[in-house]
């Protein structure tokens, strides 16, 4: 029995979340670009938990903007089940929610008339996006193509249709991005605006273009890794008693954090239904303690977890030296570090749900991908703790230190074949995927003796002067010897026990 909507009253299990009749009739108060899983497990999710609760009342169509056929929506009556699986607060969750946020899945080549028809309506409050990093680009075409290529152009090309329908007048819509680049919201919102002045759409539009849509900033946070494993899928549906092509795993934490004000409140009324969904006028927090305490961990722990031969994240919460790693560099160097006035209660919380996140037993994070442009991350994620960490405190981040040193043994290359650079540690070869693998091979070539402290005293790589730290590089220098000499695991240890 596959999931549908003829088939829902068969679904008896009675840890299956099911919907009413009734929100089926609701009508489509938003237009989604993007069939992700993660607008799928976040959005959608707190969409169709407000539904449920009789808050939001409204469904969300969604615009299939990539080639392929919509038939496995289509098939399901756009039907799909969220499973849940994780820790929260020290104890474990599992749920099982069909959710009916979606109305429909329309597709963009196919039929962009319908979705042309969806922006005429009075229904219609929200547009939500997510188009990956690269689809929040500025493209000078006409918005009268069939339909538009860019994804700020389909936009466009909605307002546009929107106003010239309904006006002015209480006619507005609410637009939040959550593609993974800074500002995403207002960057959006500015190259809209560049393509409607390059389409000559007329002052009174772009005058209701500026003052009555609201173009949001947003940052989400859940862990949504989509259909598992050929097993584990077949074990779910065995479970669940039923067959869904759209089945998706997600981790229980969840957050959106939208910027905004209280027009935007107004129409997100689905916030009012879980803690996921914040909305203030300043979300920098969110950010940075997700960059800093989640990524940034995440980035320092990388290189010596895989080092160490352990594969997953979730493995190495079981190991406890690297456990005591990642907790004392959370709440020690990190969490005092962080460069945005944060409270300890903040911090302390949110550590918490990290760690709850990183023990998740059902989600096989690899850190072999976290170390996917290690020295990116490094740069963007570690820099500013390590900077504002000498600013106030004035002395070595032992932990953050050791995390530099993983980082270099890591980045150490043993082989290149087909412009490709291959790492070896411990009898572990991997590939090393990262823009500045070639740059710090030729430092490793012309003076392997002094590796790290060539690598750190580069300014122009860094772009600040990391030996003006007062003994930072020697710090460095020494537990990238310690590493090569003793191994990273006992290396660690030693770490562990001067703290």
């Amino acid at each position: 029995m596959i999931l549908s909507k003829a088939n829902l009253n068969l679904i008896t299990k009675e840890d299956v979340i099911v919907p009413s009749a009734n929100i089926f009739e609701l009508p489509e108060k938003v237009l989604q670009f993007g069939t992700g899983v993660l607008l799928r497990g976040l959005p959608d999710y707190f969409i169709d938990k407000a539904n449920k609760q009789g808050v939001f009342n409204g469904r969300v169509a969604v615009v299939k903007s990539t080639s392929g056929a919509t038939t496995e929506f289509d098939e399901q009556d756009s039907l799909y089940t969220l499973c849940v699986r994780g820790i929260e607060n020290g104890q474990p969750v599992s749920q099982n929610i069909i959710s009916s946020a979606i109305s429909r899945v329309i597709s963009a080549n196919d039929d962009w008339n319908a979705i042309l028809e969806i922006a005429k309506s009075k229904d219609l409050s929200i547009i939500v996006s997510n188009t990956t990093e690269v689809g929040i680009q500025l493209v000078n075409e006409s918005i009268d193509q069939n339909p538009p290529v860019s994804f700020p152009a389909k936009v466009l090309a909605v307002l546009h249709e929107r106003f010239k329908a309904l006006g002015a007048i209480n006619s507005g819509l609410v637009i939040v991005a959550t593609e993974l680049i800074p500002d995403n919201g207002k960057k959006l919102g500015s190259i809209v605006l560049e393509l409607a002045k390059f389409n000559n759409l007329g002052d009174d539009f772009i005058l209701w273009l500026q003052n009555e849509n609201k173009f949001c900033n947003s940052l989400v946070d859940r862990i949504v890794p989509g259909k598992p494993d050929a097993a584990t899928l077949a074990n779910l549906q065995d479970e669940l008693g039923y067959t869904d092509n759209l089945l998706s795993m997600s981790e229980p934490y969840s957050l959106w954090a939208i910027e905004g004000g209280a027009k935007v409140a107004e129409a997100l009324s689905f916030a009012k239904v879980d803690s996921g969904v914040v909305i203030a006028e300043d979300i920098e927090i969110y950010r940075e303690l997700k960059v800093r305490l989640l990524n940034g961990t995440h980035t320092l722990s990388s290189g010596i977890a895989f080092l160490s031969g352990i594969d997953t994240v979730k493995k190495a919460m079981t190991n406890e030296q690297i456990k005591t790693y990642i907790e004392v560099l959370m709440r020690n160097e990190i969490g005092p570090a962080i460069p945005y006035q944060v409270t300890e209660e903040q911090t302390t919380a949110f550590a918490g749900t990290v760690k709850d996140r990183f023990a998740n037993p059902s989600i096989e994070h690899l850190w072999i991908n976290i170390t996917f442009q290690y020295t990116m991350k490094m740069k963007i994620r570690i820099l500013p703790l390590l900077l504002n960490h000498y600013k106030l405190f004035n002395n070595v981040p032992e932990n953050i230190a050791f995390g530099f040193a993983a980082y270099l043994t890591f980045m150490k290359v043993a082989n290149e074949k087909d412009g490709k650079y291959y790492g070896s540690y411990n009898g572990i070869d991997y590939l090393i995927t990262d823009d500045s693998a070639s740059y710090l091979n030729n430092i490793l070539s012309s003076d392997s003796s002094d590796y790290p402290s060539a690598v750190l005293s580069d300014v122009d790589f860094w772009k600040t002067d990391l030996n003006s730290l007062p003994c930072f590089t020697q710090a460095v220098s020494e537990k990238y010897e310690a590493i090569a000499k003793i191994g990273i695991a006992d290396a660690l240890v030693k770490l562990n026990s001067s703290n």
